[in-house]
C-alpha cells in the first residue's frame, strides 16, 4: 500500500513533465516554420559568372522565377513576386540603368519601407528584396526573396541586359527547381528591424560560388 501511495504521484509527476516537454516542443517548432522565419530566411544557391559581361537576365511573369545566365550556363533560378493586373511589371527588353545596394521606398503607399539591393531597369521600376508570394503581389516591381536579392545585385552591373516577357524558355526546365515560399498572409520583420540598417544587414551581402 505504501509503495503504490508512492509510486501514484510519482507517475502522474511523470506524465506531466512529458505533457509539459511535449508542448515546449511542439511551441519551438511552431515557431521555426513560421512564414517570417520561412521566406525571410529563404535563399538559393548562385553561381560567380566566368564573364561578368555576358550575364543576362530573364524574367517569367507567368510562374514568377528570375533566370540570370551567362550564356548556355545557370548562374542563378529564384521564385519572385511580380505586379498586379492593375500594377503590372513593364515587358520588354531593358538593362540596368543603376545600383543601390540599401533603398527605402520614396513614394505612398509605403515611404520609408526598406529595398534591399535595388537594381534599377526602368524609371521607379526595379529589382529589389522583400517578401515573396504564389501570386503577383508588387507595385510593378520585380521582388526577390530578402537573402537571394543581394546574390543578384551581386550578378548584374549596370548594362546587364533584362528580358521581361509572360515566359521563358526556361520554364519547362528550370521553374520546378526552386520552391515558391507561400507567404499568405504577408508576414512582417519587427519595426525596429525595418527602420534600422538591420535588414539591410540580414538581405546581404550574398556569397557567389
Amino acid at each position: 500500500m505504501i509503495e503504490f501511495t508512492l509510486v501514484r504521484p510519482l507517475l502522474r509527476a511523470t506524465a506531466l513533465l512529458v505533457v509539459a516537454l511535449g508542448l515546449t516542443q511542439c511551441a519551438a517548432q511552431k515557431k521555426t516554420t513560421t512564414a517570417a522565419v520561412r521566406g525571410g530566411y529563404y535563399d538559393v544557391p548562385a553561381k560567380r559568372p566566368n564573364n561578368p559581361a555576358a550575364v543576362k537576365v530573364h524574367v517569367s511573369t507567368g510562374t514568377q522565377r528570375v533566370y540570370v545566365t551567362e550564356g548556355d550556363r545557370m548562374l542563378l533560378v529564384t521564385p519572385c513576386c511580380v505586379g498586379t493586373a492593375s500594377d503590372p511589371t513593364p515587358k520588354g527588353n531593358f538593362r540596368v540603368t543603376a545600383k543601390i545596394a540599401s533603398k527605402r521606398r520614396i513614394s505612398n503607399p509605403g515611404a520609408g519601407y526598406p529595398m534591399p539591393n535595388w537594381v534599377e531597369f526602368k524609371p521607379a521600376y526595379g529589382f529589389h528584396g522583400g517578401w515573396i508570394h504564389p501570386f503577383p503581389a508588387s507595385h510593378g516591381c520585380v521582388r526577390l526573396p530578402w537573402k537571394v536579392s543581394s546574390k543578384f545585385f551581386n550578378l548584374v552591373r549596370p548594362g546587364t541586359p533584362i528580358n521581361i516577357s509572360t515566359s521563358q524558355s526556361f520554364d519547362a526546365t528550370h521553374a520546378a527547381t526552386v520552391t515558391q515560399p507561400d507567404e499568405r498572409p504577408t508576414p512582417e520583420w519587427p519595426s525596429s528591424m525595418l527602420n534600422s540598417t538591420q535588414i539591410f544587414s540580414h538581405s546581404g551581402p550574398g556569397a557567389l560560388h
